[in-house]
């Protein structure tokens, strides 16, 4: 996956907006002020920090461990980093890259889910 189609992803969900709150270099995709993708889209490697589910993250982890490792400057237990431009089929940085998206979503209170499903 190219830095533009990991942007494009990211900027293809609902309310999403890429922010650079910590320096030019650092893309910050949130959904309503909630963090849910990290990265530097001109580092090579091209790696993205991403929420996940703990127990998923430990199964990733192990069966990919030299692309998904433990979130970098991340709490660890529920945040990885992923290194999309490596061997990681595109299908599976895509799946991560939304069920990120979807853990954040569901922490958000009712009335601001809600409004992300209105058209």
């Amino acid at each position: 996956m190219t830095p533009q189609e990991l942007r494009t992803l990211c900027l293809s969900f609902n309310a999403t907006v890429e922010e650079f709150p910590f320096n030019p270099e650092t893309s910050v995709f949130k959904v309503l002020g909630k963090l849910f993708a990290l990265t530097d889209l001109d580092a090579r490697p091209l790696k993205v920090n991403l929420k996940c589910d703990p127990e998923d993250a430990i199964r990733l982890r192990a069966e990919h461990p030299d692309l998904i490792v433990p979130g970098w400057h991340m709490n660890k237990r529920h945040w990885n980093t992923v290194t999309v431009d490596g061997d990681l089929p595109d299908h599976l940085v895509r799946e991560l890259v939304e069920d990120s998206y979807d853990l954040v979503v569901a922490g958000l209170p009712r009335a601001d889910r809600l409004r992300l499903d209105r058209p």
